[in-house]
């Protein structure tokens, strides 16, 4: 269980990294679970409802934890 709050931890930290630039354009996003390398998130704001979305999550949020939290797999979008 350590290791499943401690990559919740750092996804955390990811996330508030890029948070400034989401913000900027109107979005946010929020942390909804992180299990088996899975993390999943929900988009809020302005990129809840961006057609550039997908490319915010894929290109951006997700290449991002990949680089930065040893364990990550994918990066899931909630509704």
């Amino acid at each position: 269980m350590p290791q499943t709050t401690d990559m919740h931890a750092q996804v955390t930290e990811v996330l508030e990294k890029l948070r400034p630039f989401l913000l900027r354009d109107g979005g946010d996003v929020e942390l909804v679970d992180v299990e088996d390398g899975i993390v999943k998130v929900r988009l809020m704001g302005a990129c809840g409802s961006c057609p550039s979305s997908t490319i915010t999550l894929k290109a951006g949020i997700e290449r991002a934890l990949l680089e930065e939290v040893p364990g990550v797999v994918e990066l899931e979008q909630v509704f």
